[in-house]
């Protein structure tokens, strides 16, 4: 297995593409009042579409995150990973694989990344951070056909030892919460799995006391407002491809309004996503360069093929398990005695707000408990 350094290209040629669908981007009809309601707000798209045309310098966003390491890695058969790899001076440092989901990157860390390396507290817990992208997304390599998250998770797991690391923690949202509980599940070199999701669910679901029952039907409520796109993406993703990676401002609105309905509240009462246009657009322009929406979605379909995100009935992840329980999260968490029909959990933290991307939103509170977790191993 070889491990090849990495810079993250430009890609001017594609970039100017880009910016030229974008400058011709043609607006269109919304409902009076519509706000976030009916999926992207046409006035948020507006403004986030001059900001992308007079304001936003794409260069400058990939000479930012080139200050980190970046590697490809083949994992097996000539199929190669993107990751941030970062090494800590701390002799006590333990590898953390952290791992982004969709409609995510690895740029979810970019705040924390140097702090889970460096901790500015010498009390607080170090790690070797390696951060890869999703097959399909970004820098990794496109899968031939759709993998699933049980198959991605052995990729991540062949991924440690080809960077020296024979045993880790990991931490993961979104997709990488279904991929961590087949890590905990599968892996022999994982210790432990913090999780800021509820992804990969127990085979016993049957609540049995009124909060489970109120959990249920509220996520029943979630599953009937905010999961037409996995339904989609899981079942005829290349259909919505033939819209999408011809249209960057289709992609800017698919992502912007999760965005939106998977995050907090904002404070402010400002109904936009609680990120601003840089962080929006490189997150967006990731998937572009690289033309990786399609992909991407490939996942999806993966999991279905795979038969789901259900532990076998039988099993039981035994590793000790963290979780970050955020309230605005749209795999919210069940109660814990539900959780623990499927999980090994040694620490949970209810959080006081928060919502789907974690790191990003509430960077203090996720690192405060992940590094918490990790003490108490």
């Amino acid at each position: 297995m070889t491990v090849t350094d990495f810079a993250i290209p430009v890609e001017p040629m594609e970039a100017a593409w880009i910016r030229s669908r974008v400058a011709a981007f043609r607006f269109f009809e919304e409902p009076a009042g519509a706000g976030w309601a009916h999926g992207a707000n046409r006035d948020y798209m507006e403004r986030l579409r001059t900001y992308w045309l007079e304001s936003y310098d794409w260069p400058a966003a990939v000479a930012h995150l080139n200050r980190l390491k970046h590697v490809r890695v083949d994992v097996g058969d000539g199929f190669h990973l993107h990751a941030v790899h970062l090494r800590s001076s701390r002799p006590d440092a333990r590898p953390l694989l952290i791992a982004h989901g969709w409609p995510g990157s690895i740029l979810e860390f970019d705040t924390i990344f140097e702090r889970l390396v460096e901790p500015e507290d010498p009390a607080a817990p170090a790690f070797h951070v390696v951060a890869p992208s999703l097959p399909g997304y970004a820098w990794s390599d496109r899968p031939v056909a759709p993998l699933g998250p049980r198959a991605v998770a052995k990729l991540y797991d062949a991924l440690m030892p080809a960077l020296g690391y024979d045993r880790y923690l990991y931490q993961g949202g979104d997709w990488g919460c279904v991929i961590g509980g087949w890590i905990g599940l599968d892996s022999t070199a994982c210790e432990a799995v913090h999780l800021s999701g509820f992804g990969l669910r127990p085979a016993d679901m049957r609540p049995t006391t009124p909060e489970e029952i109120a959990w249920l039907t509220k996520a029943m409520a979630v599953r009937d407002t905010e999961t037409a796109y996995l339904q989609l993406q899981g079942t005829k993703p290349q259909s919505l491809g033939f819209a999408m990676m011809d249209s960057p401002m289709g992609v800017a609105a698919w992502f912007s309004e999760k965005f939106v309905g998977w995050s907090d509240e904002n404070p402010t009462g400002v109904t936009d996503p609680p990120f601003g246009f840089d962080t929006m657009l490189t997150n967006i322009m990731i998937y572009l360069t690289t033309r990786s929406f399609l992909t991407a979605t490939w996942i999806y379909r993966g999991m279905f093929l795979e038969g789901g995100f259900e532990i076998p009935a039988g099993r039981r992840i035994e590793k000790p398990t963290g979780v970050a329980a955020f309230p605005k999260d749209l795999l919210a968490f069940p109660p814990r005695a539900m959780v623990e029909r499927g999980y090994n959990v040694t620490h949970w933290t209810t959080m006081p707000r928060g919502g789907h991307f974690a790191s990003m939103e509430e960077p203090e509170l996720f690192l405060a408990d992940l590094r918490k977790f990790a003490a108490t191993l």
